[in-house]
């Protein structure tokens, strides 16, 4: 057995003959007279003599031609084959490299008399050639002097002419049926387009600001979801909220106050105006409108202005301004802007106004501009809800009131024929 240090080639081969039985004899492998390999300390002579087996095969394991530190080197084996039933066997020169540790002698013994008979087996890859030159290198040793460029411009001749049309060929079988391939910029075997690429609205925008109005039973839009009136949008002569700086008011003062001013002085009865907001919007401040105040001589000790949803529940309110209700004395009086504590984003819908003032009899506080609801021969002095449920005015049954409840019931409340006007914006 061969030491680690020196490779080996495994060689293997079968013979059968034309009818396809194995064949005896031998197959002798013949290396120089004597190989020594000084590192290892080994010497080899003789032939390999192989005998065929009941398969009429053989394996042998030899050293490699190209081991290194082998004296001598570049030698090569001589193949002799000794077959029963072939006359003249075949004697052949091979080279067993390290690259390539496994060899049947199917694949590289000769076939053809008339080539040699020396067979190579693949040895290792040698090392990497210098670079040869390139076409534009060869043409600049020849005498070329333009650019690399230039040089592939060079390349490219006259265009030939036409050559005449070929003839036509039958017609291919009928295709699949068609599919778009992009719409809105959007290419795909199967086109999904999204709410988004043909500019519809979510769901969640039926009935919200900046969406879509959401119909009420009878197919129209319904008042709340309509756009606010304006002075540009609204009739000739007539003032609207916006004119005024407000977002939504009671009425129009003007136009229905029938009252010379109305003092709501009952101390601790709270008194709620119904406004309508038409629009989401912003609310920082209330306004009422003082017909007369003699402020020096005034019983007023606290005063608080506030807003309520339509189910009475507190959304916004004043700090107490007392101080800020302007002392009027002036025919037409003064309108009082008031600021809440903090603004407050109201959506559309019916909210109420509500007023405390705590004061003593009816001497030396304020008369706020008001409406008489009260039946008359020309006014029916009706009182009647909106859709919403938000009334023109109401007033609550106590008045021990010192501030302005979180929430109110609909059932604490009682009737009384002044509407007082105010504002929201």
């Amino acid at each position: 057995m061969l030491p680690d240090s020196i490779p080996t080639v495994t060689v293997t081969a079968r013979f059968l003959s034309p009818t396809g039985q194995p064949l005896s004899g031998s197959v002798t492998v013949r290396a120089p007279a004597q190989l020594t390999f000084p590192a290892a300390d080994v010497i080899l002579g003789g032939p390999v003599v192989a005998q065929l087996d009941a398969q009429g095969q053989f394996t042998a394991t030899l050293p490699a031609t190209d081991a290194p530190g082998m004296d001598p080197a570049g030698w090569s084996y001589t193949v002799t084959e000794a077959l029963s039933g072939i006359p003249a066997g075949r004697t052949y020169q091979l080279l067993l490299p390290a690259k390539q540790p496994r060899v049947d002698l199917a694949d590289v013994a000769p076939t053809d008399p008339a080539k040699p008979n020396y067979v190579p087996v693949e040895g290792p890859r040698g090392e990497k050639g210098d670079r040869g030159q390139s076409a534009y290198e060869v043409a600049l040793a020849n005498g070329y002097s333009g650019t690399p460029a230039d040089w592939l411009t060079s390349l490219i001749g006259p265009r030939g002419a036409a050559g005449p049309q070929g003839e036509r060929g039958p017609a291919g079988p009928t295709g699949p049926p068609g599919v778009v391939q992009a719409v809105n910029g959007r290419s795909a075997a199967s086109v999904t387009l999204t709410a988004t690429d043909v500019g519809a609205l979510a769901a969640s925008a039926r009935g919200a600001a900046n969406g879509v109005a959401a119909l009420d039973a009878g197919g129209k839009v319904p008042t709340t979801q309509l756009p606010p009136p304006s002075a540009a949008a609204g009739p000739a002569g007539v003032w609207l909220p916006d004119d005024f700086g407000y977002k939504a008011w009671a009425y129009d003062l003007a136009a229905s106050s029938r009252t010379p001013g109305d003092p709501p002085s009952e101390a601790g009865r709270l008194y709620l105006v119904g406004v309508p907001l038409r629009s989401a919007a912003g609310i920082s401040k209330i306004a009422v409108h003082v017909m007369g105040y003699d402020k020096p001589n005034s019983t007023v000790s606290a005063a608080y202005l506030g807003i309520y949803d339509k189910n009475l529940a507190r959304v916004a309110a004043t700090a107490n301004v007392t101080s800020s209700l302007p002392e009027t004395h002036n025919i037409g009086g003064q309108t009082a802007v008031l600021p809440l504590s903090a603004t407050v984003s109201l959506a559309p819908g019916s909210y109420y106004v509500a007023i405390l003032i705590k004061g003593t009899g009816t001497a030396a506080v304020p008369l706020l501009a008001a409406t008489n609801w009260a039946a008359t021969a020309t006014t029916s002095g009706a009182r009647v809800a909106d859709a919403t449920g938000v009334y023109r005015w109401l007033q609550t049954s106590s008045t021990t009131l010192t501030s302005l409840p979180a929430s109110l019931a609909l059932g604490d409340m009682t009737e009384a024929s002044t509407c007082y006007w105010a504002a929201i914006g």
